[in-house]
């Protein structure tokens, strides 16, 4: 495995293992982050997961076609974008526990299926809405870094700044060790180990 991969934005390489956040400003700048993220991953034989909450799939998938032809990545499997009522909040609810079984399930699958690397990402919105277990948000963000070195992979998470608090916003920085912002990854100063986070916020 190669000590680092391109992220999909010019000059911008991230490391297996790794979860980031990215931080941005509505659709328009998700998208130059999402599309070549995910473009990238399917260039190099990555599975990728995507799961979306402010937009249905079709337009994601919309976007990548306009550089691919999505038909073998599809077909394949190697492709896979969902929305984030069957993902995150697939039990009407979220629960940290049934989400991190499905990414288990989903990346470990991956590599049953012969993929070598997995790169997912999250667009994290949904975590607004008043649903149960929404709450469990950032302690979710933490667990995964327990979570990450079980596989191939890295996760990206999308926060758009113009949605989400302050405070929220600087527990997500707790709970990832590398930033994504303006098109530059940064080592994050304001990262805490799950042990120490979970422990604080008991």
């Amino acid at each position: 495995m190669p000590n680092s991969i391109a992220l999909g934005i010019p000059g911008v390489r991230i490391a297996p293992g790794d979860h980031l956040c990215a931080f941005y400003r509505g659709l328009a700048e998700r998208d130059k982050i999402l599309i070549p993220y995910l473009s990238e991953g399917l260039r190099r034989g990555d599975k990728c997961i995507c799961v979306v909450d402010a937009t249905d799939p079709e337009v994601v998938l919309t976007a990548l076609a306009a550089d691919l032809d999505l038909g073998p990545y599809l077909s394949s499997q190697q492709l896979d974008v969902q929305r984030s009522s069957d993902t995150y909040l697939r039990e009407g609810r979220f629960s940290t526990p049934l989400m991190l079984d499905f990414w288990d399930q989903a990346v470990g699958g991956a590599l049953a299926h012969g993929f070598g690397f997995t790169r997912a990402v999250g667009e994290m919105t949904w975590s607004l809405r008043q649903m149960p277990g929404v709450d469990e948000l950032i302690g979710y963000e933490s667990k995964l870094n327990l979570f990450l070195p079980r596989y191939p992979q890295v996760i990206l998470c999308l926060y758009d700044l113009d949605r989400f608090s302050g405070a929220v916003l600087m527990d997500v920085l707790k709970t990832h060790p590398k930033v994504l912002v303006g098109g530059i990854v940064f080592d994050n100063p304001y990262y805490l180990e799950p042990d120490e986070f979970l422990a604080i916020r008991q």
